[in-house]
């Protein structure tokens, strides 16, 4: 068997990455991950996490981290901080373009995640996780009995907001148009429910407050009227961008760039896995991010045995 400098390497630190590091480690694989900045992902910016089996009090996003990054290092784990540049796929030896060298490897799982689209505007990388949310079903429970603003105008922001009033008092939802983009059933749905309040033709510009959001600043988009409006948290649907840029053409994705995986979670090459928020997937939650990658560890373990 051709030597390489690993049986497998895991691409993404959050969640996915170190289940499948933690998997494959445990299966006494030569194994690596690479991490850009820090395990953790989009967990680390998490305040609160309550709906991840196991945690009935809950548990903060850095301490639940803390636990998997611990848990994959005691069954010898190796994580390094690097960047990954590109990858050379035509082989069956595959070669990882780094920072600062090349490393081969036979089979790769990817699990870099996904990224909200953000607005750019003051106060939202500040308040990200202190009242800033793009998940509905994370972050929902926290805004029981309080008021709430939504951005989008799409079937997540309509569907994630009717969600939102099940907890909440009031939801602002502010679209930039003057009707929703969502399909009918859920326009109809959004229009019936006497808990959320359209404004039309709007933009939020700014967002305000001490330690989490107390305020947000909205403006007319035709009349250019500026208002601030209290609110105790705010939900940003304005899209969900996967972390793939780096693959280039080297695997099959949809049209946003999300990898597509069979039920094994192998992708258009073989030998190539993906795992969590950068798989096309219907759900983007820690306990299916953790799922996929123990179903990409194992599919990666049986590869690498008829390698």
């Amino acid at each position: 068997m051709e030597k390489t400098d690993y049986d497998l390497v895991v691409i993404g630190g959050g969640p996915a990455g170190l289940t499948a590091g933690l998997y494959a480690a445990r299966a006494k694989l030569n194994v690596i991950l690479i991490e850009k900045i820090s395990t953790g992902g989009q967990v680390l910016i998490t305040d609160w996490v309550e709906n991840y089996p196991g945690f009935p009090e809950g548990i903060s996003g850095f301490e639940l981290v803390q636990k998997m990054t611990e848990q994959a290092k005691q069954f010898g784990l190796v994580i390094e901080n690097n960047e990954v540049l590109s990858l050379e796929l035509s082989e069956k030896i595959k070669t990882i373009r780094l920072n600062d060298k090349t490393v081969t490897t036979r089979a790769i799982i990817i699990a870099t995640g996904a990224s909200p689209r953000k607005l750019g505007v003051p106060g939202e990388d500040v308040f990200f996780g202190k009242g800033v949310s793009s998940c509905a079903t994370c972050d929902g429970p926290f805004f029981r009995d309080r008021v709430v603003a939504a951005v989008g105008g799409g079937d997540t922001a309509v569907q994630e907001s009717i969600f939102l009033t099940k907890f909440v008092k009031k939801v602002y939802l502010i679209h930039r148009r003057d009707e929703l983009r969502a399909t009918g059933i859920l326009r109809e749905r959004a229009l019936a429910n006497d808990k959320i309040e359209f404004l039309w033709d709007s933009v939020l510009t700014r967002m305000d407050g001490l330690t989490n959001v107390e305020k947000i600043t909205v403006k007319n988009v035709k009349s250019g009227e500026e208002k601030n409006l209290a609110v105790d948290g705010c939900f940003i649907w304005i899209g969900i961008l996967p972390n793939t840029e780096f693959l280039g053409d080297a695997l099959r994705q949809d049209e946003f760039g999300f990898i597509i995986a069979d039920a094994d979670m192998s992708t258009s090459v073989p030998g190539v896995f993906v795992a969590g928020d950068a798989r096309n997937t219907p759900l983007r939650q820690i306990v299916t991010a953790v799922g996929d990658a123990a179903i990409a560890a194992f599919s990666a373990e049986h590869y690498i045995e008829n390698f």
